[in-house]
């Protein structure tokens, strides 16, 4: 198994015909995503990579029975690009874009929670899942083998960093998801958390957290109260000095919330085994798993 995305995913690609849409189109095909569809307005009839692009998201998932949208425009046009795919059926939604405005994103993320769909992102990689050669987004291909790991990240870069180690050290992974490091995300950690408890081929969970919010933190209640499956994590910022402004958007310390020591006291009292640094993470699970 696998979560939210698995063999019967099938892509429609928002952007399609634009330099980044072209570009992972044909990664996504290569790793074996069935991508079958894009859209563009004007330029239906045109293909990439063999893909047929069509100008509504109504006409692609009518003729080619799509079920998952990529969102790759630009982020004055994500919004309504989100109700589009949701208004023609679309139960999964992976949102690349990034600075998407904060009210957008609260509209879209709860006119899907309406509609009871997945939507991942905004402002992340996407999710990938290896044992199943599906990937619904822009993480590099070449990273990840087959295995019982299940990995969720708020952060793009140090899932590669650590997905690779995991994959040098021959720990396959179930279903790598990224985020997104913006305040406002459709899928959290919990979500993560509770799809991988119940997947049967998921044995252990990876989370990549930063500074920044409570995700963590809830997340941690939610680990001592539900899952039973072994638990790592890797918390980036730990060296971040006060008051400074820090990277995403997410960022945001308040209240002594949100700080690494936050994360990482509510991390080691819900039992999860803690790396300090990112290749650190496939060390534990070998040691414990």
């Amino acid at each position: 198994m696998s979560i939210f995305v698995d063999g019967k995913t099938q892509v429609v690609v928002q952007g399609a015909t634009g330099h980044q849409g072209q570009f992972h189109i044909g990664e996504m095909l290569h790793f074996g995503t069935k991508v079958v569809a894009g859209i563009t307005p004007g330029k239906q009839g045109e293909e990439v990579h063999g893909v047929p692009i069509f100008n509504t998201m109504g006409d692609a998932v009518t003729k080619t029975n799509a079920n998952t949208s990529l969102v790759l425009v630009p982020a004055r046009f994500a919004k309504d690009a989100v109700f589009e795919a949701l208004d023609a059926g679309i139960k999964t939604v992976v949102v690349i874009t990034e600075n998407i405005p904060f009210h957008d994103a609260m509209d879209f993320v709860h006119y899907g929670k309406y509609k009871n769909a997945v939507i991942i992102g905004p402002n992340c990689p996407g999710i990938a899942s290896p044992g199943k050669n599906v990937k619904v987004g822009i993480l590099p291909s070449g990273i990840f083998i087959k295995g019982h790991v299940g990995v969720a990240s708020r952060s793009g870069t140090l899932t590669y960093e650590i997905v690779n180690s995991l994959s040098e050290q021959k720990i396959g992974q179930s279903t790598c998801v990224g985020l997104g490091g913006d305040p406002i995300i459709g899928t959290t950690f919990i979500d993560a958390l509770e799809a991988f408890e119940k997947d049967k081929e998921t044995k252990a969970i990876v989370l990549v957290g930063e500074i920044g919010g409570t995700a963590e933190e809830d997340a941690a209640e939610y680990i001592t109260q539900h899952i039973t499956k072994p638990v790592f994590a890797f918390i980036a910022g730990r060296t971040a000095p006060p008051g400074k402004r820090m990277g995403h958007a997410g960022a945001i310390i308040a209240r002594g919330k949100g700080t690494a020591e936050s994360k990482i006291k509510a991390f080691e009292k819900a039992g999860v085994k803690l790396a300090r640094f990112p290749t650190e993470i496939a060390d534990l699970v070998e040691k414990y798993c």
